[in-house]
């Protein structure tokens, strides 16, 4: 079975920082695109950054350039959110999902559960 676990969500400060993590198993990860989501309460869904096979980065949400960046390991299976001068407006449940057709992907196949992210002002 494939599975995504996210971890590394917490209650933080504006100003300070996090790290989120997406475990992954059950694919060819080095196959896949991994993008991060986030639903803030009330609201759509949103993706936030993607890496691609490549490690190439491609940014959904303009409002996290700058602060946030992602990165993978192709070894451990992973992918990594970072997470920099976080601000009330990212607080929200963060999603990893996989996609073998890339970050430009209309449709993602395998999500995870999400980590929570409230960052307070």
């Amino acid at each position: 079975d494939v599975q995504l676990v996210e971890t590394g969500g917490d209650s933080v400060q504006a100003g300070e920082s996090l790290r989120l993590s997406c475990a992954v198993s059950g694919l060819p990860f080095d196959q896949y695109a991994v993008g991060w989501f986030r639903q803030a309460p009330g609201k759509e869904r949103e993706g936030v950054l993607c890496i691609d096979t490549s490690a190439g980065t491609t940014y959904y949400a303009d409002s996290v350039k700058g602060r946030f960046s992602i990165s993978r390991d192709n070894a451990k299976n992973a992918v990594h959110l970072q997470m920099n001068t976080l601000e009330p407006e990212d607080t929200a449940v963060y999603y990893c999902a996989a996609e073998w057709d890339g970050c430009s992907a209309t449709y993602w196949n395998y999500w995870g559960r999400g980590t929570q992210v409230t960052v307070s002002s």
